[in-house]
């Protein structure tokens, strides 16, 4: 379930990689798009956090990072314009 209330900005279309569907359990895939609409971007460090806070105020491009149960490391990447999310591996990027 998606957190419309708490949404930061609109997702567009979801899409994943193949190897992210593979590696990565549905649960977590919910909760880091939950987290990533809501402006919660995950493992990223300060330098990070701050483009994205920019991002969120100019239309910019945005990245989570995440860590999946299994420990699978996972990006979540909305495009600036907004009409796109894609849920990928470090290895897809």
């Amino acid at each position: 379930m998606i957190l419309t209330s708490q949404m930061k900005f609109d997702l567009g279309q979801l899409v994943i990689t193949p190897a992210a569907l593979e590696a990565v359990p549905a649960d977590d895939i919910c909760n880091a798009i939950n987290r990533h609409i809501c402006g919660d971007f995950g493992d990223l460090d300060a330098a990070d956090r701050r483009e994205n806070e920019l991002a969120l105020r100019a239309g910019l491009r945005l990245l989570s990072v995440y860590h999946a149960t299994n420990g699978t490391k996972f990006y979540v990447l909305t495009e600036a314009c907004r009409t796109i999310t894609t849920i990928l591996l470090p290895s897809d990027y």
